[in-house]
């Protein structure tokens, strides 16, 4: 557990990916460098923002979308069929993870090479770009959360892969002798991670879908989509023609935001 200040950073797709990145250059714009916090935590989308603003670009650079080719292959009954198990999981999610998983495995996605190169393009990073940061994923097989941090030696863009990989959308990603899929299926933003730090910024893109995220972290700032931001995501959070509208929202709500998270970021 680090104490200090933390920086949690939430799934979203990939509008929530250049969301987030919005927030976090609206906030640089106004003297907040959230790279600076002692702990990081990014799942899925979160995981890649978190590294993109921790690797010493300039996150302008994600203002349009920065990757090439074709739009992935989706398998949306899957992803459909994810939610349906979740919201029966009860007493056992364990066990329900594992049936995720199986989905997961028997998705018709593009395959999974396809996905780390994708996530490869969009990160760049091998080396970890923060002493603390955590990307959270889910074990297929058996339903275990796995948080990957800098010294278990893995690259970060194959951490940010499993992390992004929600059964349906990206097949899972292979780690060592196991296969990983999208960290959001451990909890959420995963912010229970950032417990016992002395402040918390929380960047929530799906904040009007889920449930609020607790925490007793007693100085937090939160930042969830405005209504016209919602209105900019649509009901596709993979749809990337939506990411320079995205990122703009982003940008103008952690401008608009500044003043609250300085309050708790001030040392």
């Amino acid at each position: 557990m680090v104490s200090g200040r933390a920086a949690v950073l939430g799934p979203g797709g990939v509008v929530g990916t250049a969301w987030s990145l919005g927030v976090a250059e609206g906030l640089r714009r106004n003297d907040i460098e959230l790279g600076e916090a002692d702990l990081l935590v990014g799942t899925s989308a979160g995981a890649i923002a978190a590294v993109g603003l921790t690797d010493g670009r300039d996150l302008n650079a994600y203002a349009e979308h920065p990757a090439s080719g074709a739009a992935p292959i989706v398998d949306p009954a899957v992803t459909a069929a994810v939610f349906e198990v979740l919201r029966g999981a009860g007493a056992d999610p364990a066990s329900a993870l594992r049936r995720v998983g199986k989905l997961a495995s028997n998705a018709r996605t593009s395959p999974e090479q396809v996905h780390v190169d994708r996530m490869r393009a969009l990160v760049a990073a091998r080396d970890w770009p923060h002493p603390n940061l955590l990307i959270p994923t889910v074990d297929v097989d058996s339903g275990e959360p796995k948080v990957w941090r800098g010294a278990d030696g893995v690259p970060a863009y194959l951490a940010v892969a499993a992390s992004t990989a929600m059964p349906g959308t990206a097949a899972p990603v292979t780690i060592g002798a196991r296969r990983y899929m999208d960290g959001a299926l451990r909890n959420g933003s995963n912010a229970d991670l950032a417990e016992g730090s002395s402040a918390l910024v929380l960047i929530e893109p799906l904040a009007h879908v889920f449930p609020r995220t607790t925490s007793s972290v007693s100085r937090i700032a939160r930042i969830a989509p405005d209504v016209t931001t919602i209105d900019i995501f649509g009901p596709d959070l993979a749809d990337r023609s939506n990411w320079p509208a995205a990122f703009a929202a982003g940008l103008r709500q952690g401008a608009a935001a500044a003043s609250e998270v300085r309050s708790v970021w001030s040392r």
